[in-house]
């Protein structure tokens, strides 16, 4: 794939709960190499729309593509390209870090060299050293948390999709994960939901906003800010406060 072909892409995206509408006719397309930054107040349709577009609710209407492979029609295919890491997402309890990517490299049909290879990486890259061993359900929050990024790039996707990645870390697992962020963004592309506007002025090169199902923002967090007069929290109040 040409590095600058769409890796990402919301194609007039809509969902409806009955008479509900939660997203809205919401389109737009991400490239390789861009981290992105999703932001949009509680019932915007943000998480809903972060669903399908890794395919675990079905759109209404309209569809979502991961490099190029529609997520609706060919979701298996999809989601090959992907790695997910949803806020506070399932973790196996009874289950060591090792156990739990021993567990989903073999189903994603690593070969043993692979596994062993990726396993290595994200041990460093997500400083599990001392925590391969340990169940789970012991682990403190953002152990878990630090479980979870591993996870999502064990298996070396293209797409990266994450919902507060920074949960539950202390400020230098913070920092970390920033500048992990960073670099997998040179190659990849990122997908970032946050409520922390440091986290986008720290990782993103661009900001994605929804409200009322719809897209209110798209530009870069210089831009963003200055919708409201240099100040991140005030734009966001300025594109989101009902009226």
């Amino acid at each position: 794939m040409s590095e600058r072909e769409p890796t990402i892409e919301a194609i007039d995206l809509c969902k409806y709960y009955g008479s509900f509408v939660a997203v809205d006719h919401l389109s737009f397309t991400i490239r390789r190499g861009e981290v992105v930054a999703f932001l949009g107040p509680n019932g915007a349709g943000k998480s809903t729309t972060m669903k399908m577009l890794t395919g675990f609710v079905a759109p209404s209407a309209g569809t979502a593509r991961l490099c190029g492979v529609d997520v609706v029609t060919d979701r298996v295919r999809a989601v090959e390209k992907l790695g997910y890491l949803p806020e506070n997402g399932p973790l196996y309890p009874e289950m060591t870090p090792r156990e739990l990517l021993t567990f989903f490299g073999e189903a994603r049909a690593m070969s043993p060299a692979r596994l062993a290879e990726r396993m290595q990486y994200v041990t460093q890259e997500c400083d599990l050293h001392e925590l391969l061993d340990k169940p789970i359900g012991t682990c403190s929050k953002g152990q878990k948390q630090r479980t979870g990024v591993a996870l999502a790039l064990l298996h070396d996707p293209e797409v990266l999709i994450m919902d507060e990645p920074t949960t539950g870390l202390d400020p230098n697992q913070i920092k970390h994960v920033r500048e992990l962020v960073k670099k997998l963004g040179e190659t990849r592309t990122i997908l970032l939901s946050t409520h922390l506007f440091q986290e986008v002025e720290a990782m993103a090169g661009r900001v994605l906003l929804v409200n009322e199902g719809k897209l209110a923002f798209d530009g870069t967090p210089a831009e963003f800010k200055a919708r409201g007069a240099g100040h991140m929290d005030q734009a966001f109040h300025a594109m989101t406060a009902q009226r």
